[in-house]
């Protein structure tokens, strides 16, 4: 008989969760832990195929052990909110997947495991617990063992021994000693896994160290004679149970037949493109497909040809030099391209056929391959020639391995990945993988097909050349169908074609420059913010203290709420998704009218998040080969068009903070060099006068007013040299806020006024500026129609719930409706600028170079006395990319570092 299989789905999820990066579908919900939970039960079920299985839950609330002891488990941290919402889904897929799954009020997971692993070894049949948790390791007999998927291991009772030095009858022995810091379980102080084990090798039990404690010397025995008390508690608390009544039996563990319909439903409501085409209708796993076998009709396979010699690379050369258009890919050792080693060269110019040229794999029993110097000598007159059109998925990439490589590739004229982002930017992926899968019907040979996964997992130059070819081949040529299906489709839609060849496909070989300049950090003086940040968390710890009464851990949400609702009775303003009042910033940000300890803790965790993101993680995401920080821009992420940064992220360090100016400081220029900042002044404020075509705030701006202040005015009928402060703060919120569809309750919070107040201004706000309301009710109308908006240039938003029965959904929907032709607009205009001064740059003032782009500014680098000569003249260029009804405004500064950059020293406008 196979051996009952029982999961911790738990540890499982909280794993399937942490091993993939966030995953969302087009209406933005959570994805990533559903897909990896499926993935992870495929492939066991593929490996196993049980007769009987069971995947038990955690339940919700408390467990008889909270009932033992109060803060058990009190240090452990809120489950991620996006987590949190993709638990009905996974439990949804494993039903539909027809496997038994319980859940039990008041016990453990562990407790649950226990007892059913216990009743099937009694009736002499072996089990396999899956899970990484240590604390199950006393479990293991000689019936039962242990499975941890991700390592591939297996752990026996021989293997526990070895693995923690202790025999399984003996680990609850050796946790009590320990105590478990992540159940919040106190043991000896000091007594970590090697004492803990060599007590028990020593003395035999936990009873006979209590028994010979006062022979016990040293530091650690006076430790364990301090708190011999704790004990006790410690064993039973780590002691898994095995008499848990519960409401099945082992005969109710028989997996169902998988519900295809169900599943296939619940793939397509995720949006896992490629698990739908993967579901087989009679097979529980669906093992992944061979590129071959996932070919449609009329498509053919890939037919790989190796290049390892002389001839092979001159016939390659020849059939590129004939080509029409080049489809390219390079293979690496790392997705760092300003670290990454070229491992191979892959193209193709017919559909069907791919050549992969190998140059570092490495493995043993490698082949001999041709000098990666002498292919790229070979080929550089192709890949540098402008005259000779290239085609690309995510061609930024290749662009900067080829260059730290020595070749400028030139003549890039297509990007499939951009080619899908400009025909649907709101979808969820615009990976290679996805689009075969969406647009060509076609399952790709994976990354981890050929490498492997986890712990095992090979890195490409030591993939064996044939499996690699297959892939790498693959790769190019079904970039090249993909763009033979969606070039048409862009050309098709002027406006669209537009966007992609005046906008997107320009600016690739723009970033891909920026990238490769990087910028400096002064790395001693981050290490000199990282202790005042730190030494400033505590003074606001010690606050906290003061206010709460007593200590606690600030980043516990547990410890936190009890504090908060319990002990000084605040008002419950939210719940999390088990029910336990919320800690969430927007809700601490309404307690501070209560109570000081909230606005602590948002302030504590600011200086946390800034510590821990900028002043300790920058220094190590310097270069060592350059000396710099090389951020990546993505430019087919944000639906509206916009750029983003990542690795590290250069645009979520707060400028209106004085911590965040701090570290603004330490991104500094080369010595002898300056860096200049130009920074679009209110564009989108000033893009919502051009659409809404509204007189009153068109003639603000062309009056160079200071469109708050003539808001506050026009609003609340003032003066506008009489305009007090906090009129012209509200008026700010107003502004911003219409912009990104704020409500009079949003209003009323960010300005601390009752709900009828905030109505009334903006009610006054509309009276004043009619066009502004006759805008968004014509924006919201056809939206509605047409199913998307567009921005200035034609750059569409697809809004797929603005037809949505869910009020909350559709609102949403329309809000963004009104906010992304002004966001979008904004993000084209300074690509364009960016476009343009590159051009400027390279013809005029190759000594200056643009390293960033955040947000609506773009930062320069170069000596002062030529930024000094310049700055004028790009900031001009900047103002004139496009014309508008209203002048476009650019405030330009010069300093040191990007912080003194931002005092501006000069502006201009496109009415000048």
């Amino acid at each position: 008989m196979k051996p009952l299989i029982l999961i911790d789905g738990s540890g499982w999820l909280f794993r399937a969760y942490h091993a993939l990066p966030p995953l969302t579908n087009s209406r933005g919900e959570p994805t990533g832990a559903v897909f990896g939970m499926h993935n992870m039960l495929r492939k066991l079920l593929k490996d196993y195929a049980p007769e009987r299985i069971c995947v038990v839950f955690d339940p919700a609330g408390k467990t008889f052990r909270d009932t033992l002891y109060a803060d058990y488990k009190a240090n452990r941290t809120q489950t991620p909110e996006d987590l949190a919402a993709q638990y009905p889904a996974i439990l949804e897929l494993i039903d539909a997947l027809g496997l038994p799954c319980v859940t039990v009020d008041g016990v453990e997971a562990d407790d649950v495991i226990g007892t059913l692993a216990q009743a099937a070894a009694a009736r002499g049949e072996d089990v396999l617990i899956v899970t990484s948790d240590k604390d199950m390791a006393q479990l293991v007999d000689g019936r039962i063992a242990l499975l941890d998927t991700m390592k591939n291991q297996r752990l026996d009772a021989k293997g526990v021994v070895e693995k923690f030095g202790v025999p399984p009858e003996r680990i609850v022995d050796y946790l009590a000693l320990m105590g478990d810091s992540s159940d919040n379980i106190p043991g000896i102080p000091g007594v970590g896994p090697k004492t803990a084990a060599k007590w028990l090798a020593e003395y035999g039990s936990l009873d006979a160290i209590i028994a010979h404690a006062a022979d016990i010397k040293g530091k650690v025995g006076d430790n364990l004679r301090a708190h011999l008390d704790r004990l006790p508690l410690a064993r039973t608390l780590a002691t898994i149970r095995r008499d848990v009544a519960l409401p099945l039996t082992l005969d109710d563990l028989r997996p169902r037949p998988p519900d295809t319909a169900r599943l296939a439903a619940l793939f397509r409501r995720l949006e896992f493109t490629r698990l739908l085409g993967e579901l087989a209708d009679d097979a529980p796993a669906v093992p992944a497909r061979t590129a071959a076998a996932a070919a449609p009709s009329g498509s053919p396979p890939t037919q790989p040809i190796v290049v390892l010699d002389d001839a092979g690379l001159e016939a390659l050369a020849e059939a590129l030099d004939a080509a029409e258009l080049i489809s390219f890919d390079t293979e690496t050792d790392s997705l760092d391209a300003h670290r990454a080693r070229l491992v191979g060269l892959a193209f193709a110019v017919a559909s069907g056929r791919g050549w992969y040229v190998p140059v570092g794999h490495d493995a043993l029993g490698a082949p001999p391959q041709l000098a990666c110097s002498r292919v790229l000598e070979r080929l550089r007159p192709i890949l540098e020639n402008p005259r000779k059109p290239k085609l690309a998925q995510h061609a930024k990439y290749d662009l900067n391995v080829l260059a730290r490589h020595g070749v400028n590739v030139r003549g890039l004229a297509h990007d499939t990945m951009l080619q899908s982002y400009v025909l649907d930017a709101a979808a969820n992926r615009h990976d290679l993988d996805t689009l075969a899968r969406k647009y060509l019907n076609h399952t790709t040979i994976s990354f981890e097909d050929v490498t492997g996964t986890g712990r095992h997992q090979l890195r490409f130059n030591q993939v064996p050349i044939d499996k690699a070819a297959a892939y790498a081949a693959e790769d190019a040529d079904i970039t090249l169908r993909l763009h033979q299906v969606l070039y048409p489709r862009i050309c098709a839609e002027p406006a669209l074609r537009r966007v992609y060849e005046t906008i997107e496909m320009p600016l690739v070989p723009v970033l891909a420059q920026m990238e490769r300049t990087g910028v400096k950090v002064d790395v001693p003086l981050l290490r000199t913010i990282s202790q005042e940040l730190a030494q400033r968390m505590d003074e606001l710890q010690a606050q906290c203290f003061a206010e709460a009464g007593g200590e606690f851990n600030l980043g516990s949400p547990k410890q936190l709420g009890a504090i908060l609702f319990e002990r000084l009775k605040l008002p419950v303003l939210g719940k999390t998704p088990k029910g336990e009042p919320s800690t969430s910033e927007d809700v601490l940000a309404e307690l501070a009218a209560h109570h000081p300890l909230p606005r602590l803790i948002l302030d504590w965790r600011a200086l946390q998040k800034l510590r821990s993101t900028y002043a300790e993680q920058l220094p190590q995401a310097v270069n060592p080969h350059t000396g710099r920080i090389h951020t990546s821009y993505g430019q087919a992420v944000a639906a509206t068009g916009r750029l983003s940064s990542s690795d590290p992220n250069l645009q979520n360090i707060p400028v209106r903070t004085a911590e965040g100016r701090r570290i603004r400081q330490a991104f500094v220029a080369e010595p002898g060099q300056a860096l200049l900042s130009i920074d679009y002044s209110q564009i989108e404020l000033r893009l919502m006068a051009h659409f809404s075509g509204d007189a009153r705030l068109q003639q603000a701006f062309r009056d160079g007013l200071d469109i708050h202040q003539a808001t506050a005015a026009e609003v609340f009928g003032l003066p506008i040299a009489a305009v007090p402060a906090e009129r012209r703060r509200a008026a700010k919120a107003i502004n911003f806020g219409l912009i990104y569809g704020m409500s009079a309750f949003g209003l009323a919070r960010q300005l601390g006024i009752t709900r009828a107040e905030a109505q009334d201004y903006i009610d006054r706000f509309f009276s004043r500026y009619p066009g502004v309301r006759s805008f968004m009710e014509a924006t919201r109308a056809a939206a509605h129609e047409r199913g998307y908006v567009e921005t200035l240039f034609g750059r569409r938003l697809y809004l797929k719930d603005i037809h949505s029965r869910n009020p909350g959904l559709r609102q949403y929907a329309e809000r963004t409706a009104i906010n992304a032709p002004l966001q979008g607009t904004a993000a084209d205009l300074i690509k364009l600028a960016m476009i343009d001064v590159a051009r400027f740059l390279e013809q005029n003032a190759p000594e200056v170079r643009m390293i960033m782009q955040v947000h609506d500014e773009l930062v320069f680098e170069g000596p002062l006395p030529r930024l000094s000569a310049l700055a004028p003249e790009i900031a001009q260029r900047m103002c004139r990319i496009s014309p508008l009804a209203v002048p476009l405004v650019a405030d330009w500064g010069l300093g040191p570092d990007w912080d003194a950059s931002h005092t501006p020293i000069g502006h201009a406008s496109s009415a000048a």
